[in-house]
This record gives structure tokens, C-alpha cells and sequence, in this order.
């Protein structure tokens, strides 16, 4: 769209949707239009939904994923194995492996991959509050269940190395997730898979 055919309202939209990742001015302006087109009363229920994520919403402050309650609901089970903790990369990896139904330890996000040509050191992710937690002595297990991309590789090897003389055990996702894969995007039986045949890494 040309901007100056577009009100001023609908371009500012289509701009910060643009921000979003994935999404081209062509998406955006698909998006922006269809919003438009709804009745005001969605598209403020849309508003208010996007005013409440950063009121409602916080970091648990064991595992650091995203909740209404401190800590998660994923915490405070008393079902789920806390010996067991997986560490993915992000929360939408979270997502992805409670799809498949298999794993019932706790999780850790780190929020990040090391990648140091963005200037992403172990400071920068949720590694020092990971040995914290191990600290703690009740983590018998630790499932490293970052991405097979070169960055989530990378942190895998890290993590490896720093925890190699923790009293846990260590352990990656095993056969099923395809190099360069990012693991969010993996369907939950192969996620299954590589959770039920985890091994040992030293």
C-alpha cells in the first residue's frame, strides 16, 4: 500500500505490526485491513488484550516462563517430577514438548541462545539461575532440550561443559530432531521421540 493513499491510523498499525517477526508489509496490511473490516467492539477486545499481556503477565521466578501466577502452574504441581528439569530456549518451546504429553519434570527458559556475533553471552540467558536451581539439591536430572541450530547447538555444548561437575545428570534430546531444526516447529511425535531417548552426555 501506497502511504499516501493510507489514513495515518492504518498505516501506524500496519507499521507496528510489521515489527512482529515473520511479518512483511504485504501480511500486515492483510492483518491491518481485516481488522478494520471487524466491528470496533473486537478490535477493542483485541486492544485490551494486548494492554493486559505486560499487567497481567510476569516471569515465574523458578523456571522464568511466562505466567498470570507466581510461581507457574507448571511449579506448583505437585504431580510433576521437580527432580527433572528440561532447559529449552524459549517458551514457545515449552509449548511445544507439553503438546506431546510425555514429559512431566519442571522446565527452565533461558530466553535466549549464545550468539556472540549479536553480542548474546551466558550473562545475557538464564544460565546463572539455572546452577542456582541445581544448587538448590533437589535436581537430580538435567534434559538440555535447546534447538539443533548452530546457536542452540552451541549452548547445548556450553551448558554441557559448565555442568559437567554438578551433582546432576546430564541429558540432551536424542534421535528425532533434524539438524537446523528449531525445535518449536518439530510436531509432538518426533518431540516425543527425542524425549523418550535422551542420553547421557558425559
Amino acid at each position: 500500500m501506497s502511504s499516501q493513499v493510507v489514513p495515518p491510523a492504518l498505516e501506524r498499525l500496519i507499521q507496528d505490526l510489521t515489527k512482529l517477526p515473520g511479518i512483511g508489509n504485504k501480511t500486515a496490511s492483510r492483518l491491518a485491513m481485516n481488522i478494520l473490516r471487524r466491528p470496533a467492539a473486537e478490535a477493542r477486545e483485541l486492544a485490551t488484550a494486548l494492554m493486559e499481556l505486560h499487567s497481567t503477565i510476569q516471569l515465574c521466578s523458578c523456571c522464568f516462563s511466562f505466567s498470570e501466577d507466581d510461581p507457574c502452574t507448571i511449579c506448583r504441581d505437585p504431580k510433576r517430577d521437580s527432580t527433572l528439569v528440561c532447559v529449552v530456549e524459549q517458551a514457545g518451546d515449552l509449548l511445544a514438548i507439553e503438546k506431546t504429553g510425555i514429559f512431566q519434570g519442571h522446565y527452565h527458559i533461558l530466553h535466549g541462545v549464545l550468539s556472540p556475533i549479536d553480542g548474546i553471552g551466558p550473562s545475557e540467558i538464564k544460565v546463572n539461575e539455572l546452577e542456582a536451581r541445581i544448587a538448590g539439591g533437589s535436581i537430580k536430572e538435567i534434559l538440555i532440550a535447546t534447538s539443533s541450530t548452530v546457536p542452540g547447538e552451541a549452548t547445548a555444548n556450553y551448558l554441557i561443559d559448565r555442568l559437567q561437575n554438578k551433582p546432576v545428570l546430564v541429558t540432551r534430546l536424542a534421535c528425532g530432531i533434524p539438524m537446523g531444526m528449531d525445535i518449536k516447529y518439530a510436531d509432538k511425535h518426533t518431540l516425543a521421540k527425542a524425549i523418550e531417548s535422551r542420553s547421557k552426555t558425559v
